[in-house]
């Protein structure tokens, strides 16, 4: 095990710093995940409407199923980053070897069930049979659920790397993948002939010399997944040929990817949790968009419009979260518990300065920001809807912010559980009833429902705040002298509301 010179030292010195330097390559990450999507969505959107329809009703299944297996991704962060801070080095590579294998027989087992039943989700989810939409989805997620290992195997060394500190190599194989998918679509989507990207760099002439002599026509939708798989895959190449150099400092044996029961126990413990606290949030938005539907049209749209926006503003809280899991993590590791609880203070402080700003931003732009993502006729009444929505859940940014960190300090802990139980809280159980009673018997309409969210926003930071404050969640699951192989220390999350 040799320490890797991107590793951030998180156990002693100042907390503001590391942080700051640990949380700003996951918030580049994500923004390049974002990217990621959207040149899809772009290429696509040249094949037409039932295109980008057929995108959206497979994104809707396939983002789910990935959240339920990321969750076990969150296991590696925790038991690499509490081993580490423990200085037991040769278990975060046992650790790091288990969690591969065991995500990748998880992802392989998804593949294997999304294929064969793509075709009742996407009939769930309201497309139609024997339409083209319908079709051209089915060939996109199917594609998606065989390249599902390879996505997974980024996940999980992205995952692994934050554990132990570094969270700059993994945004340099984010970006080398983001230019490569972004090359690589119009390529799989369109082919040689009408092919805007040849037409932009001005070599249409050799675009048609290609087609004469391949006669390519692209893959259409289904080539967006190609693109996809193909980049994700090279990208966890590379990522697994680190990983056993041993260049990143973690350095798994080959007998570290063999199963062993107590660790396989110790990361369902973290990560069965982890993956339902995940997929509560396109649970809730799921829910949610059903019941603005009963608004109206123009409702669904604000909501869709006011959702991403939402996603996009939260990118430096969910980096800051990132960063604070493994701060937390290695603290607790280290015996550090109080230092642990300071740098959950101080990323909450980080995220709330920044969220304030946004905050007043939304209020006073927000039917400016709204109408950049819309127009046509009817966009007079989505921008009036859609302002509304982030003048009043604009509102409670910070709070939903600092509830952000506050659930990364319990992930990092362990304490998976009861980030998952005050997610579904705050997501489900407050949210879903409110927004349903102030939409329908409150004959408020859609603003009823952004009431809604903003209220659950305040109340579950509260509840999940005066549960930090108890401090029974700041205990490591790892023990200083464990050892490869070894049984696991204290169940993992023993503490999550039930003290």
């Amino acid at each position: 095990m040799s320490e890797s010179g991107r590793a951030v030292d998180l156990t002693g010195g100042d907390l503001v710093k590391p942080l700051l330097v640990l949380s700003l390559p996951i918030i580049l990450t994500n923004l390049l995940q974002v990217g990621y999507n959207l040149a899809d969505t772009f290429w696509v959107g040249r094949l037409g409407q039932d295109a980008v329809s057929a995108i959206s009703y497979s994104w809707a299944i396939v983002f789910l199923l990935i959240t339920l297996a990321g969750g076990f991704t969150v296991a590696g962060t925790v038991l690499v980053a509490q081993n580490k801070g423990a200085g037991n080095l040769d278990e975060v590579d046992h650790v790091a070897g288990q969690t591969i294998g065991f995500v990748v027989l998880v992802s392989a087992g998804l593949a294997v069930v999304g294929y064969a039943l793509a075709p009742i989700l996407i009939d769930l989810v309201g497309a139609t049979p024997g339409q083209p939409a319908y079709e051209m989805a089915l060939s996109y997620t199917r594609t998606m659920f065989l390249g599902i290992p390879f996505v997974f195997g980024f996940f999980v060394f992205q995952a692994l790397l934050q554990g132990w500190g570094d969270t700059r190599t993994p945004l340099y194989l984010m970006g080398f993948g983001v230019a490569l998918n972004v090359l690589a679509d119009p390529f799989f989507i369109l082919g040689f002939q009408g092919n805007v990207l040849f037409e932009a760099l001005g070599l249409t002439g050799l675009e048609a010399e290609l087609y004469a002599l391949t006669g390519f026509d692209g893959f259409g939708v289904q080539g967006a997944a190609f693109a996809t798989i193909g980049a994700r895959g090279l990208g966890a190449a590379i990522a697994f040929a680190l990983l056993l150099s041993g260049r990143v400092g973690l350095n798994p044996s080959l007998s570290d990817f063999r199963p062993q029961r107590e660790t396989v126990e110790k990361i369902l413990h973290i990560g069965a949790p982890a993956s339902v606290e995940q997929s509560t949030q396109s649970l809730s938005v799921t829910i949610l968009t059903a019941l603005i539907a009963i608004a109206g049209n123009e409702a669904v749209a604000a909501y869709g419009i006011g959702s991403r926006v939402t996603s996009l503003v939260f990118l430096p809280a969910m980096g800051l979260a990132r960063g604070t899991e493994t701060m937390v993590g290695q603290n607790l590791g280290a015996g550090q518990a109080d230092r642990a609880k300071r740098a959950v203070y101080v990323s909450a402080a980080l995220t709330a300065a920044v969220l304030a700003v946004v905050s007043v931003a939304a209020y006073l732009y927000g039917d400016t920001v709204v109408s950049v993502f819309i127009t046509g006729e009817d966009a007079a009444a989505v921008i009036d809807v859609g302002a509304d929505y982030l003048r009043i859940v604009g509102a409670t940014f910070v709070f939903l912010g600092v509830f952000r960190v506050v659930q990364g300090a319990y992930r990092g802990s362990g304490s998976t559980r009861a980030a998952m139980i005050f997610s579904v809280l705050g997501l489900i159980v407050i949210r879903v009833p409110t927004a349903y009673g102030l939409l329908t018997w409150g004959d408020l309409g859609a603003t009823g429902v952004w009431y809604a969210i903003a209220a659950s926003n305040v109340l579950v930071v509260v509840l999940a705040g005066a549960y930090f404050l108890r401090g029974t969640w700041a205990d490591s699951v790892v023990d200083g002298d464990d050892a490869p192989g070894r049984g696991p220390g204290p169940a993992p999350g023993e503490d999550a509301l039930d003290d």
